[in-house]
């Protein structure tokens, strides 16, 4: 099936990420380099995810940007695209239980350890979008602005960001007013006002800060004994 390439609004079309870090790597060496980015940190329902993408040295794919500067329809389109030209690709989650149980931090770095062993390759380097390190180990390198400036991460971020949009437009139905197909989990006014009249829902994270402040519907907050997860200490 042929998947139609969207065409670039003029805003976005000098934005393009590309291949400099990835090519001094594969110079020095790597074989297998990963990019890395996560999505859905800042929601309040739902899961964490973490992309993962090997690229190609061979081949390029145009008009891959960072999936916050594409639209819903550009991504979707992009989706198809992507997945069938790089090497490999995968997308670890944590669900709003473990991020409750783990905290964020730890839920975060079991998403990306998800990923990366899904991808059934061994990573030589990973590229991590941000300045935090959540995957570990020495073969790591943090990328301020890396879902701009690299095309492996920037494959990763769309990846991620459309496999966790199709997972809580899955779930809207089931949590009609939530608008879960709309705001994907995160505080859209809507989702404030389904909150403010009907409570929390069962996949929401129950120890966010904003469970203090809505009608009790049987779904209490969880509080963790240890703050800060013992997972990965």
């Amino acid at each position: 099936m042929t998947t139609t390439v969207p065409k670039l609004r003029k805003a976005i079309k000098r934005s393009s990420p590309g291949l400099s870090v990835e090519r001094e790597l594969w110079i020095e060496g790597a074989t297998v380099v990963v990019g890395v980015d996560e999505v859905g940190r800042g929601a309040w329902a739902g899961p964490l995810s973490v992309g993962a993408a090997v690229v190609p040295k061979d081949r390029r794919i145009y008009k891959v940007r960072d999936s916050k500067m594409l639209t819903e329809d550009e991504r979707e389109l992009m989706f198809d695209r992507i997945a069938g030209w790089v090497d490999a690709w995968a997308v670890g989650h944590a669900s709003h239980i473990e991020c409750d149980e783990l905290g964020m931090s730890d839920a975060q770095k079991l998403a990306a350890q998800r990923a990366i062993e899904g991808l059934g390759v061994r990573a030589d380097h990973v590229l991590i979008d941000g300045n935090w390190d959540f995957v570990g180990g020495s073969n790591t390198m943090r990328i301020v602005r890396g879902d701009a400036t690299s095309l492996s991460i920037s494959a990763a971020s769309i990846l991620a960001k459309v496999t966790r949009d199709r997972i809580m437009r899955d779930l809207a139905p089931w949590f009609p007013g939530y608008n879960f197909e709309g705001n994907k989990g995160y505080p859209g006014p809507r989702h404030k006002a389904a909150l403010a009249h009907m409570g929390p829902t069962t996949i929401h994270r129950r120890s966010w800060v904003f469970m203090e402040h809505i009608p009790w519907t049987g779904v209490k907050r969880f509080e963790r004994p240890n703050p800060q997860g013992t997972l990965f200490d």
